[in-house]
């Protein structure tokens, strides 16, 4: 009896393998065996289909930001007002970071934090996109200057880094085991800070 057709290599659910992999245990913390267990593949046909780990990584990093990331940062542009844009994003992260069946917290945030010869170059770039979601936060809450909902003498740009702050802390605390529950709480009282952060400066 001959042997049936191998089954095909289907590359977008291998990435979507290693990219929990990546979120759950880290840029460095992810080997080669792991990658290769979840995505059903031998190390020389991962790096025919990817290239390299670095490139893999990247890839589900991409794949992150438009799949399970997506939501958090569309609380902010859908909202109708500054203060609902930052309530959504620390409500879609308490829910998103501590849902059942995924990796806690968040990939962009936790995979590569230390650096080392090894992880400098997507560090980097993970800095970098961190640094951009400040930068987008900041220029939806300047709208709100034109509004009047922010005084024009408010720190937008620490406003944007504080709520910014507590998003990525949140990220920390899920994987330490914190429930939505506790991250919405956490949100709340960050919340309750608002109406001094955006009143006119003295």
């Amino acid at each position: 009896m001959g042997r049936g057709r191998p089954r095909a290599f289907d590359r977008d659910k291998a990435l979507a393998r290693a990219m929990e992999v990546f979120w759950a245990k880290g840029f460095e913390g992810a080997s080669m065996a792991d990658l290769t267990a979840a995505m059903g593949i031998a190390s020389p046909s991962l790096y025919a289909a990817f290239g390299s780990k670095d490139a893999l990584f990247r890839e589900a990093v991409g794949l992150y930001v438009a799949t399970d990331g997506s939501d958090i940062w569309a609380a902010i542009t859908q909202a109708d007002t500054a203060y609902a844009a930052v309530e959504g994003f620390l409500m879609a992260t308490a829910r998103l970071f501590s849902r059942p069946g995924k990796p806690s917290g968040c990939l962009v945030v936790l995979s590569a934090l230390h650096e080392t010869q090894a992880s400098e170059a997507v560090r980097s770039e993970l800095t970098a996109k961190r640094e951009r979601n400040t930068q987008d936060l900041a220029r939806r809450l300047s709208q709100a200057v034109a509004t009047g909902e922010i005084a024009a003498s408010a720190d937008i740009d620490a406003v944007a880094r504080f709520y910014v702050t507590v998003q990525q802390g949140m990220s920390i605390q899920a994987r330490d085991g914190a429930d939505r529950a506790t991250l919405e709480g956490i949100a709340r009282s960050a919340l309750a800070a608002w109406p001094s952060l955006v009143a006119a400066r003295s």
